[in-house]
């Protein structure tokens, strides 16, 4: 593959290897250049131009991505892989369950040439259905045949989806143990199991002792038996396990390099597998008997090996309880958190003495209109972004349900405005949509249709809100992957650098009208605006 400046002469069919912005249009990088468009670029004036050009021998880089994608799961009907962009195909799970990962391939691809790059959750990893679970990037527009060759082989990657559909729980109480505890930590697994679609048909209360509870291992209904005991179990003569013994089964490991989860036990009598619990299982955080339940309910052996292999990445006190797995194979638009941004804080400098915000639309502030277009959405939080002390505009929102946010620093510039609003948002936020007050045809709709396209598993991350004609203009939603970058702008440029660095995250969302273009900045604009409208 060729890369640098040509002609443009010789550039047609070539690949166009940076973002052009010609006379209002924007063409994106990886547009292959056509006649037509370099008849567009000669009378522009423009001479030279950057491109890509393949060989005869290389590939480009989404074909080059679909049949290394397709390879690494080949055989494997629990995946299914993204359509092929900007030389990246993701991977996803059809269904919940453990994904194995073959680490020595993926490492082997990694290292046979920095074009490609492979991306993968960890091994033994609790997906979700639809979650990504790989990507496969081209990072060169093409690459040699040859090479896409070598990195052919086995299939690096298995999903192990959950089966296991009924269990059996046995819980010992002790003298006095109040009958609450008990009913706890029935709560506590059965929530567990239903996490891994495994339902709790068979459960059995019995005294802490090892004839009570031997008895109830061999009167358990299921081959899974998750044993519970009203008593910390501290050695591997402990009560708990001397039952296993004592029904007639075996214990193959006692204990585990995971915190918490440290006590627990696996055994196993006949066809049944045993699971002692630990303690901390009657809280719902993750713990290692969740590592050895995931695995053993998708039909993944576990030895006493395997236990000793978890102690590397094992320290789970400081970590979130994991999230429920989402139903189905949809990503997650519908259940995002989204936040709205609108930019209510500049200075109307080129009103020439009136404030384009408070101008009035059948009778309402602009500001009030924008700020009900955002709140009958009804897609999260509207947050208004604005000067510290401007009475007319406070009124104009007073009584909203609306987070007023100070920009203290608006006189530098949009960007200062954004850094403001970016502060404001919560933690747990997924995305969030930047729109201007000052544009008087921007509806509900407008914020809908972005939320609707939001989807990180497409790396559809940064929506852009464009006119029927694909204009691209305002309001835009960014996910969660820029937020550092939006809390960090500078100047009066807003957000559209970060746009421009990351098209292959971008998807333009049709809207209705010109309303995506149209902002009213001077006494002009809104009187052939007014005389224009129906």
């Amino acid at each position: 593959m060729k890369f640098g400046p040509v002609s443009i002469a010789n550039a047609k069919g070539a690949i166009l290897a940076h973002s052009l912005n010609l006379s209002g249009r924007h063409w994106r990088k990886g547009r292959i250049l056509s006649e037509k468009d370099i008849k567009t670029l000669q009378k522009l004036g423009i001479e030279t131009v950057t491109v890509a050009q393949l060989g005869p021998d290389d590939l480009g880089e989404d074909q080059a991505a679909e049949i290394l994608a397709k390879n690494m799961a080949i055989g494997q009907q629990g995946l299914r892989l993204g359509g092929a962009a900007t030389g990246r195909v993701n991977i996803y799970a059809k269904s919940a369950g453990i994904l194995c990962v073959d680490a020595l391939r993926i490492n082997a691809i990694n290292a046979l040439s920095p074009d490609f790059s492979v991306a993968t959750v960890m091994d033994k990893s609790r997906v979700a259905a639809g979650a990504l679970v790989a990507t496969v990037k081209i990072i060169p527009y093409g690459v040699g045949k040859n090479l896409v060759e070598a990195a052919l082989g086995n299939a690096a990657l298995a999903l192990h989806p959950f089966r296991l559909e009924n269990a059996s729980l046995i819980l010992s109480r002790t003298k006095g143990m109040k009958p609450g505890l008990i009913e706890k930590a029935r709560l506590a697994v059965e929530k567990r199991l239903q996490g891994i679609g495994c339902a709790l048909d068979d459960l059995a209360i019995v005294p802490h002792e090892e004839p009570a509870l031997a008895d109830a291992i061999n009167k358990a209904k299921h081959d899974v038996v998750l044993l519970l005991t009203g008593s910390a179990t501290s050695d591997i003569h402990d009560i708990g396990p001397g039952a296993v013994g004592l029904a007639g089964g075996k214990v193959i490991r006692f204990g585990m390099p995971v915190d918490p989860g440290n006590l627990l036990f696996l055994g196993n009598k006949g066809h049944k597998t045993i699971i002692g619990l630990p303690g901390c299982a009657r809280s719902p955080a993750l713990n290692g008997a969740d590592w050895v339940l995931e695995r053993i309910a998708c039909g993944i052996p576990v030895t006493s090996a395997d236990i000793a292999n978890m102690g590397v990445g094992g320290l789970l006190k400081e970590i979130p309880t994991r999230p429920q797995p989402r139903a189905g194979v949809s990503p997650q638009p519908a259940t995002a958190k989204t936040t709205v941004i609108l930019l209510a804080a500049g200075g109307s400098s080129r009103m020439r003495g009136a404030d384009k915000l408070l101008e009035k639309i059948n009778g309402e502030p602009l500001l009030r209109r924008a700020a009900n277009a955002a709140i009958n959405a009804k897609i999260g939080a509207v947050h208004v972004v604005m000067q510290p002390s401007n009475a007319p505009r406070d009124a104009a929102i007073d009584g909203l349900e609306i987070n007023r946010i100070e920009a203290p620093l608006w006189h530098e510039g949009m960007a200062a405005s954004i850094r403001a609003g970016m502060a404001s948002i919560p933690e747990d936020c997924d995305s969030v949509i930047i729109a201007l007050a000052d544009m008087p045809e921007i509806s509900s709709d407008h914020f809908k249709c972005l939320s609707a396209a939001f989807d990180p598993l497409q790396n559809h991350e940064i929506c852009r809100a464009v006119t029927k004609t694909g204009a691209p203009g305002l309001p835009v939603l960014f996910g969660a992957r820029f937020f550092e970058t939006l809390t960090g702008l500078q100047g009066d440029r807003g957000a559209r650098d970060v746009i421009r660095d990351a098209d292959e995250f971008l998807v333009d969302v049709k809207t209705a009208g010109d309303g995506a273009i149209i902002d009213l900045d001077t006494p002009e604009a809104w009187g052939k605006w007014r005389k224009n409208r129906p």
